[in-house]
């Protein structure tokens, strides 16, 4: 899995390295509300990530390709996607993944896709291991377009 290079190459392409994102909206207590065209457009009545003080919290992201917008192949693949959205999105909050507090994932056949969120997991924090960040998975009867996972994350931001 390349997910760091393959991000460099994203920000670069969107000319996001050197840039800072601004939020879309603000609300009267400081809420700020993204959601960066860079990557896909939302679905519906939802944004791609709030932050709220030095917290960041990114919404449940399943596994389309960011340049086209389809779903990567059923399987692992779908699953590193997803988590490469939700990597790309705390990197463009001013997050890393070693910065991930607690994720959130859902998946509609616990017994299948489980250990593929295990594998992912465990490759993409390997550098911390055994430190992961705290985890709920849960297992739903049906996702958005009959989709396999989405995952969400809320990022610790640091005394910014």
């Amino acid at each position: 899995m390349k997910f760091s290079s393959s991000l460099i190459v994203l920000c670069v392409g969107f000319g996001l390295a050197s840039g800072k994102l601004t939020p879309n909206y603000t609300s009267p207590l400081g809420v700020e509300v993204y959601n960066p065209d860079q990557l896909f457009n939302v679905s519906g009545p939802w944004s791609l990530m709030t932050k709220a003080g030095n917290l960041l919290y990114i919404s449940g992201m399943r596994g389309f390709h960011p340049s086209n917008t389809t779903l990567a192949p059923v399987g692992l693949p779908r699953i590193e996607q997803a988590f490469s959205n939700m990597q790309q999105l705390a990197k463009l909050g001013g997050a890393n993944l070693t910065d991930c507090i607690r994720l959130t994932v859902f998946v509609t056949d616990m017994y299948r896709w489980r250990p593929l969120v295990n594998t992912v997991t465990q490759e993409l924090w390997k550098d911390v291991a055994p430190n992961y960040p705290a985890r709920t998975i849960v297992e739903v009867q049906r996702l958005n377009d009959d989709d396999i996972v989405e995952v969400e994350g809320t990022f610790y931001l640091g005394n910014q």
